[in-house]
């Protein structure tokens, strides 16, 4: 379980983040639109774990851009929460695949054959 000090972290790189990526690194991304749905933070608050999500690009080659240039992202970071933190974290990020796991369940789910329930007057007979 997290501490109050990590969610407060969490939160706060999450925000500055998502921000980063919608105005600072459009030549990074490009026209893809990506989304930090989570961050996790070390108990130390060294590293922070970030899940990205894609929208209109291929997954795997964005997150391996975006992996190649977090020293930029960082810097990105430090220079927006460097006043409210003792250390600037280091960044890793990893696809989120909660979207396309609901979709599979979902699937699976619809898929079913689960026959009606019966009646409850012919029980009574």
């Amino acid at each position: 379980m997290e501490s109050k000090r990590q969610q407060k972290y969490s939160k706060l790189i999450q925000k500055e983040l998502g921000d980063i990526f919608q105005r600072e690194s459009k030549p990074l991304v490009g026209n893809a639109m990506v989304t930090v749905t989570r961050v996790l933070m070390s108990p130390d608050l060294g590293v922070a774990k970030i899940y990205l999500s894609f929208l209109l690009a291929n997954n795997q080659e964005l997150l391996e851009k975006i992996d190649a240039h977090k020293k930029e992202i960082r810097k990105h970071l430090g220079k927006r929460i460097g006043k409210s933190v003792r250390s600037i974290p280091e960044l890793v990020f990893y696809p989120d695949d909660s979207s396309a796991y609901a979709q599979h369940m979902d699937k699976i789910i619809g898929g079913l054959d689960i026959p009606e329930a019966p009646d409850d007057e012919e029980e009574e007979d």
